[in-house]
């Protein structure tokens, strides 16, 4: 799923249909590049399950799937959770040897 957002021209076209689902040539127009490399990020993103798609008539349209962000902000919050906690351990340890060392400094 990361590797599939790693692509800066992925994350344009996420942006763009966020909003709604839209067909592959609107979002190709809306990009500077091809519209079978638009294709080709699409099927990165579906296969990375942030993307889904359906058949409108003769087009395809495709849409963020909320099953794939609400995935991918559950990976992140879990990384995040642990980062902030060491993050707030690392802290607490540099607070106390500050201190032992403030009070060392005093009784001298």
């Amino acid at each position: 799923m990361l590797d599939a957002l790693g692509e800066p021209t992925r994350r344009a076209v996420l942006e763009l249909i966020r909003g709604g689902a839209r067909p592959v040539g609107e979002i190709a127009r809306e990009l500077p590049v091809s519209r079978p490399a638009v294709s080709q990020h699409l099927h990165v993103l579906k296969e990375a399950g942030l993307v889904r798609d359906r058949k409108e008539g003769t087009r395809r349209l495709y849409s963020v799937s909320p099953e794939g962000l609400e995935a991918l902000r559950a990976y992140l919050e879990g990384f995040w959770d642990t980062a902030l906690a060491a993050f707030g351990e690392a802290a607490t340890k540099a607070e106390a040897k500050a201190k032992a060392k403030a009070e060392e400094g005093e009784h001298r």
